[in-house]
């Protein structure tokens, strides 16, 4: 036999053997210390699994109040929108009715149609959100 085939024996030889070793029972002692590290393991995965769960839930609801606050506000800044944009066409609607009266009668219309347009401002500043981001 030359070296290399004894080289290969003693190889196939170690790996047997090796094999055989994988199967043999464990003592009560050892499989005790294996089955608490498992536990252990397994209440450590499962506690940080817990922690993930709870961080990504309330990192949802902090998404979900901002979202209802930005729904929100732009609700708010859109009916100021709307009453600012027909106060001030009512307002030109108003001015140009005041173009046929004379002249006293159109200054007066035309200082009320002012008038009822400041008043409606200043019911849509009402609704101006709180906060504009």
């Amino acid at each position: 036999m030359n070296t290399s085939n004894k080289l290969l024996m003693i190889g196939w030889i170690a790996l047997l053997g090796a094999a055989a070793g994988c199967n043999r029972a464990e003592s009560p002692e050892e499989t005790a210390r294996d089955v608490s590290e498992a536990q252990s393991e397994r209440q450590q995965e499962v506690a940080e699994a817990q922690r993930d769960t709870q961080e990504n839930i309330r990192e949802q609801q902090q998404d979900a109040r901002q979202a209802q606050q930005d729904t929100s506000e732009a609700a708010s800044k859109g009916a100021y929108d709307v009453a600012v944009a027909k106060a001030e066409g009512d307002h030109k609607v108003a001015i140009e009715s005041c173009e046929s009266l004379a002249k006293e009668a159109q200054e007066r219309c035309k200082e009320e149609a002012d008038a009822r347009l400041k008043m409606a401002k200043a019911q849509a500043e009402k609704l101006k959100p709180s906060s504009t981001g």
